[in-house]
């Protein structure tokens, strides 16, 4: 083990300067802000207009509401801010998207879709542009009670949220809403042609919808969730004892799933959804016993 002798060591500062530390070099150029170039702002023709730019993988702590227990959380969320960009415009103050994201932070602009309205038509004007797109994807927690024991646990899902606002259409303002959500799929052919047992897995199932703000309340997740989990061979689980192990494993050998069937069962619900206006969902299984993945897309629009 190096002995030391902290009494001896030279100051903070020359220990910075011993391993490559420089005093800083007088410049020319301004350092007021005033008196700066101001590169953004320079007003010629760029050629193209730009329907988006702005910063994404930003990570921030929102409060949200929800319709299962535990009612009141904070999650962690990965957003995307962006405004479009007219042709004569250089470039946008990138500063003042996540200045805008901060000035919202003790506000539950997710829950609420007329918050987020608001939210995304100041993000817009904030910049001077016609328009802006605010996309958010985070984790959400609900209370799951195992099937036989009943002992409680906590699943997730990950939600996703899109508010896009655009002055000079009609509506103005769409909203988009979605779900990320594991399940247990048992396949039926599987089970058809063995003597015992069938092979599964786990598979998931990836929504993503356009909605009717005015028809959106906060249930839509809970909605979601019920469509996807309730048309799987059966759902996931936080905690199980043995009684709810053989419960899960015998609801998955009644109810196997291709995941032809699994995208059209929750299709159908989506579709019985009022406040959808088109959707897509995608489930994929982890095949058990393949090397690849088997997926199935739909892709509704409602009259």
């Amino acid at each position: 083990m190096t002995a030391f002798l902290p009494s001896s060591w030279p100051s903070k500062s020359e220990r910075h300067r011993r391993f490559g530390s420089t005093d800083a070099v007088p410049g020319r150029k301004a350092t007021r802000k005033e008196d700066m170039t101001d590169l953004q702002n320079r007003r010629d023709d760029y050629l193209f207009e730009i329907q988006q730019v702005g910063v994404t993988a930003v990570k921030h702590p929102i409060a949200l509401r929800s319709p299962l227990p535990p009612y009141h959380q904070t999650s962690i969320a990965a957003l995307e801010l962006t405004t479009t960009l007219d042709r004569s415009s250089k470039g946008i103050n990138m500063s003042r998207l996540t200045e805008q994201l901060n000035a919202y932070r003790d506000i539950d602009f997710v829950s609420r879709p007329e918050t987020l309205q608001i939210f995304v038509r100041d993000l817009a004007r904030s910049m001077d542009q016609s328009g802006a797109d605010v996309t958010l994807e985070f984790p959400w927690f609900y209370e799951r009670a195992a099937p036989a024991s009943g002992r409680i646990g906590l699943a997730h899902s990950d939600l996703f949220v899109e508010a896009v606002y655009r002055e000079d259409e009609t509506p103005a303002f769409r909203l988009n809403v979605g779900l990320t959500v594991s399940v247990t799929t048992l396949c039926p052919c599987s089970k058809e042609i063995s003597e015992y047992s069938a092979h599964n897995q786990r598979g998931t199932v990836r929504i993503r919808a356009e909605v009717e703000p005015a028809q959106l309340d906060l249930n839509w997740c809970e909605v979601l969730l019920n469509a996807a989990e309730s048309n799987a061979s059966a759902s996931l689980h936080p905690v199980l004892k043995r009684t709810d192990e053989k419960a899960v494993t015998e609801r998955a050998y009644e109810n196997p799933r291709f995941v032809e069937d699994l995208a059209r069962l929750t299709a159908a619900d989506l579709a019985e959804c009022p406040f959808i206006r088109q959707f897509t969902v995608e489930c994929r299984n982890e095949e058990s016993i393949h090397q690849h993945d088997a997926v199935a897309r739909i892709r509704c629009a409602k009259p």
